[in-house]
């Protein structure tokens, strides 16, 4: 048994309309559905909501919650704003690049291209404080095959060590490093 893929990812959002908007106007997603109700169906409590949900390409969906009797929206103080995010990918570094000049020229501050060796990626906020990335992979057959060789071993030193493990050190190094 094995899962077929993710149905949904939720988050919360300050404006449903506003957000649907964003990522229409922005990522380019189609808007497929809203979901509004006056009790939360799994728990029955009274507490309305509007979900909807963005098509965010081959059967992944996106999808926000507007809660208008919660108090404000909040993020997780003590982590970093740059490690909970979400990340899109792109086939092209065209497209990357094309979608970096679509998010400035609708005014949304962007930070990038970064280059992380086998994929390059560029961030942005949206307007509910969500971090998100849009990436696309560079790699090799190789790199990949090297990666995957050593991520077991990874994880165990970093179980035992805490600290980075320099299995892949060689992402690093100048012969792959891109500009």
């Amino acid at each position: 048994m094995k899962i077929d893929r993710i149905h949904h990812v939720a988050y919360r959002c300050k404006d449903a309309k506003q957000t649907v908007e964003w990522y229409v106007k922005n990522l380019g997603m189609d808007f497929v559905l809203a979901i509004a109700e006056d009790q939360v169906p799994s728990t029955k409590a009274p507490d309305p909501y509007m979900h909807v949900f963005l098509d965010a390409g081959n059967g992944n969906v996106l999808a926000f919650f507007e809660l208008p009797n919660a108090p404000s929206m909040g993020r997780d103080e003590g982590t970093p704003n740059w490690v909970q995010h979400l990340a899109f990918k792109v086939r092209t570094l065209e497209e990357l690049h094309q979608y970096k000049d679509r998010l400035e020229a609708n005014g949304v501050e962007v930070l990038g291209v970064t280059d992380h060796t086998i994929f390059r990626s560029i961030y942005f906020f949206d307007p509910n404080g969500h971090r998100l990335e849009v990436a696309c992979d560079t790699g090799t057959p190789d790199m990949y095959r090297q990666l995957d060789e050593v991520k077991w071993a990874m994880l165990e030193e970093w179980s035992q060590t805490k600290r980075a493990p320099k299995h892949a050190a060689w992402m690093h190094e100048k012969e792959y490093a891109q500009s």
